[in-house]
């Protein structure tokens, strides 16, 4: 079966603050089971927030959480493999952010 992982939730399923969603409602929607997003935490790539006894993520990961899911569930990539990846694309962000500073040092220079 193919999942869709795309598509934002609508505003009446965001939390009041526009800034948590259940992360019971975030499975369901997505079809995904608890323990997949609770091993990201223990990875360190997802935050769940806790208020009064129920499980929140940030609204702000969804796309970062949507890549994940697509990495583990349609490309069989296990946690680990996971984690790896995830380094490595941060590290390719920092290093072409810090790419970009360079060239715009170095057309200083050029004038």
């Amino acid at each position: 079966m193919k999942r869709n992982y795309s598509g934002n939730f609508k505003n009446s399923e965001v939390m009041e603050n526009k800034q948590l969603i259940p992360l019971e409602q975030f499975c369901a929607h997505y079809h995904i089971e608890f323990a997949f997003i609770h091993s990201l935490h223990d990875y360190g790539l997802v935050e769940i927030t806790t208020v009064e006894d129920i499980q929140y993520l940030k609204s702000e990961q969804l796309s970062e959480l949507e890549k994940l899911i697509r990495l583990y569930y349609e490309l069989e990539i296990n946690m680990e493999g996971i984690d790896a990846i995830n380094h490595l694309l941060q590290r390719m962000n920092e290093l072409r952010q810090e790419l970009g500073v360079l060239k715009n040092r170095l057309r200083l220079y050029e004038d």
